[in-house]
């Protein structure tokens, strides 16, 4: 295949992933307005299996014959991983072909497109990898939609054509930094999903007490708060070392081959340093000063911010900063930028 069927290729496979991303998004929503029982329904399931269980509690699993809704929210949930499976395959097909459209071929990280379009998958294929261990069910919605609203951003105002490396990029230290960089985003935002979900629940959860009602069904259905306290706590504990591989050893190592020196000030390191400054006293605090809970999931949500505005912000918006051309087609480099990616 040519260079051009390759990146033709690229472009329609993410426009496919996107459509089956958004697929599973409508799949899930209609999974949790499932959850919303009819009352004629509650009525059959109560005719039939004894006391219906309280308005607006999620149903047990089944002690008898399953009822009608639940094999309906078990279907939803079945064909709604079922897209999410195959949007992420189509996802790894937009980036090998953005990799293999390059002469010569290279990894498919040379622009804040391409950087994006890695990032989703990953958070995409997090998902999947801990959907059984964590019973991450729950979360498909909010994982998808997360990374629909991110593709769009990415096909609609990062997009840039493909090309070589520059030269501050064509190094091997590009795949071990990004690859670390990238796993731990991606960890980073699934238990940001989780604190922010923790805190969502908390709320839920005292106004229902003070108004004497259960929660709502999709709510009822996110596990209990220790259980996405223990769960922000374990995916952070695992996202942290790697960041810090990272931020600290990788990254230093590449700036002194690419600039002669470990450590430039540039904007792009001071955040990364703030948001590693940040999870440490996340992940200290919750060890040293026990702090759980709503803290903890505060702390780790401004993480969270510190984190996307350095993976996004600082590429699209600094003027000053060296990684500043991730955010910019080749071609239309400022000639102050094109002398920083060269040490000058």
């Amino acid at each position: 295949m040519s260079n051009t069927a390759w990146e033709t290729l690229s472009n329609q496979a993410v426009a496919t992933a996107g459509i089956v991303y958004f697929l599973a998004l409508v799949v899930y929503l209609a999974e949790w307005a499932a959850l919303r029982q009819p009352a004629a329904d509650r009525e059959l399931v109560g005719a039939g299996a004894g006391d219906a269980e309280p308005a607006g509690q999620a149903p047990e699993p089944a002690t008898g014959a399953a009822t009608p809704r639940g094999e309906r929210v078990a279907f939803l949930g079945r064909l709604g991983l079922l897209l999410t499976v195959l949007g992420c395959a189509a996802h790894l097909v937009g980036l090998v072909g953005r990799g293999m459209a390059a002469d010569p071929n290279r990894v498919p990280w040379g622009n804040m497109y391409e950087f994006t379009l890695t990032g989703t998958f990953v958070v995409a294929l997090l998902y999947l990898v801990l959907y059984r261990r964590f019973g991450l069910g729950w979360m498909g919605p909010l994982v998808v939609g997360f990374v629909v609203a991110t593709l769009m951003i990415a096909v609609i105002w990062l997009y840039g054509a493909v090309a070589p490396l520059t030269e501050a990029l064509n190094s091997p230290w590009l795949v071990i930094h990004v690859i670390s960089a990238i796993i731990a985003t991606g960890a980073f935002t699934l238990g940001g999903i989780a604190s922010i979900m923790y805190l969502v629940r908390m709320r839920a959860e005292r106004r229902a007490e003070a108004a004497g009602r259960e929660l709502s069904p999709w709510l009822a259905r996110v596990p209990r708060l220790d259980a996405l306290d223990r769960l922000a706590y374990r995916v952070h504990a695992f996202a942290f070392p790697v960041w810090t591989f990272a931020v600290l050893i990788t990254g230093p190592i590449w700036a002194h081959e690419a600039w002669s020196r470990y450590w430039n000030w540039d904007p792009k390191e001071v955040w990364a340093f703030i948001t590693w400054v940040v999870y440490a006293g996340y992940l200290h605090a919750r060890a040293t000063a026990g702090w759980k809970g709503r803290k903890a999931a505060l702390l780790a949500l401004v993480g969270l911010a510190t984190l996307w505005f350095n993976f996004i912000g600082i590429n699209y918006f600094s003027t000053t900063s060296q990684h500043s051309y991730a955010a910019e087609r080749p071609e239309i480099l400022r000639p102050a930028q094109v002398s920083g990616l060269s040490g000058g």
